[in-house]
């Protein structure tokens, strides 16, 4: 099966400039390809990971990937996808934020030769005013660039010049890769169809209409109830393990419905025909197993976080299930604990009824405390303790940086102990 067929099956094409040329293109030779990120911000989320998944299924296949973190174009903005300008950010900024996408997409990548990062402020940076509007800006017709959607979006609102340029901009790098790199093909979301087509032209009225130049694009991934894809009720999944541990990051592909699942897995996993066609049949007759939200989660968070944080997720998942919490470390249980409730106390021995009460607030009095430590309703760090004369030491267990108490079968609070 070709990249192209592969990619068809997994429903990850939208557009084609020239289907049947790009087919025979990737079928003769190594091609080089390109997918752009502007560094807008200092880590991915997976939203942003779409287009780089396509770009390593080509790496996989033998083809020469390139990615364009933009250090110029993110200086000034993309108009796609918003309503109004962007905040322009200092250029230490840009600069702290293509080292942060630059470490995360060598892991993701490797650094083995098989692919290349480039920014476009190497060569952007050096085009005049009078050179840009002479050598470039000549070659783009007006009308056509307010006909492009990602520009047409904005004119009701209004659009900066700034802002305006972006595809010309765009344009540029895609020529700049076609001549120095003999990259062919650019890739990337729906919305870059108007930027990518502008950058083909821009090739043709320079190089010549035979000039074999093709873009591609990826389908707005939206789940089974039609709303975007890539979001939990906390904002972003993040790439950056600082701003999404790899425990939530698990979480968030195990919870995946039955109904996008496949979906998800065709997306974001290597796994082959074979392998993807029989988690759908699991699915479909032993969806309680969860074997294909299994499977999405393992490898979604090895290929981001590594596989010790696979590890590390699944064991923080079984403690939280089982209530078996006393095996964690101070890290899993910061990961594992890190959106229940929680409240900060001083590390000195108490007697746990008062503490529950006093300190914690977690029971609302010392007769409702005694109740529940008389009816086993109370575990501290895991272990069932019903004697109302017992004391807490906070000291006792994770490092003493936290006492975790469960109230009843699945209430937990994370109690944070100050230094």
């Amino acid at each position: 099966m070709s990249i192209i067929d592969e990619l068809k099956w997994r429903g990850a094409i939208n557009q084609q400039t020239d289907e049947a040329g790009l087919a025979e293109l990737v079928n003769d030779k190594a091609v080089g390809l390109y997918v752009g990120i502007d560094p807008t911000g200092d880590s991915m989320h997976i939203g942003h990971l779409i287009p780089f998944m396509i770009l390593k299924r080509f790496q996989l296949a033998g083809h020469r990937p390139y990615i364009i973190i933009g250090g110029a174009t993110g200086s000034i903005g993309d108009p796609s996808g918003k309503k109004s300008e962007r905040v322009l950010q200092t250029m230490d900024q840009v600069r702290h934020n293509q080292d942060c996408l630059t470490k995360q997409m060598e892991h993701l990548f490797g650094q083995d030769g098989t692919f290349k990062i480039v920014n476009n402020y190497d060569w952007l940076s050096k085009i005049s005013l009078l050179d840009f509007l002479r050598d470039y800006g000549k070659l783009f017709n007006v009308n056509n660039m307010l006909n492009k959607e990602v520009v047409a979006s904005r004119l009701e609102v209004g659009i900066s010049y700034t802002e305006f340029t972006y595809q010309i901009l765009q344009s540029i790098d895609f020529l700049h890769l076609f001549q120095a790199e003999d990259v062919q093909l650019q890739i990337g979301g729906a919305d870059q169809w108007g930027n990518i087509t502008a950058g083909i032209d821009l090739i043709h009225k320079l190089k010549g209409s035979d000039a074999k130049a093709y873009g591609l694009t990826i389908p707005l991934l939206l789940k089974e109830d039609g709303t975007k894809f890539g979001k939990s009720e906390g904002g972003n999944i993040w790439l950056d393990p600082e701003k999404t541990s790899p425990y939530e990051f698990y979480q968030f592909w195990f919870n995946t419905n039955d109904k996008d699942v496949i979906k998800l897995l065709k997306y974001f996993t290597f796994l082959d025909q074979d392998q993807i066609k029989e988690l759908e049949t699991s699915v479909a007759t032993e969806p309680k197993k969860r074997k294909a939200q299994i499977r999405l989660a393992e490898e979604v968070t090895e290929f981001v976080h590594g596989h010790d944080a696979v590890v590390e997720a699944q064991h923080i998942t079984k403690a939280l299930f089982s209530g078996d919490v006393a095996d964690l470390t101070a890290s899993e249980i910061e990961q594992g604990f890190k959106k229940m409730p929680s409240v900060t106390v001083s590390a000195d021995k108490k007697n746990l009824v008062e503490w529950l009460v006093d300190d914690t607030k977690i029971e609302s009095s010392r007769r409702q405390a005694r109740e529940d430590l008389s009816n086993g309703a109370i575990r501290i760090n895991g272990e069932k303790v019903t004697d109302t004369q017992a004391e807490v030491d906070p000291n006792s267990a994770f490092d003493g940086k936290f006492v975790i108490v469960r109230r009843g079968k699945k209430r937990y609070f994370l109690v944070r102990i100050a230094k």
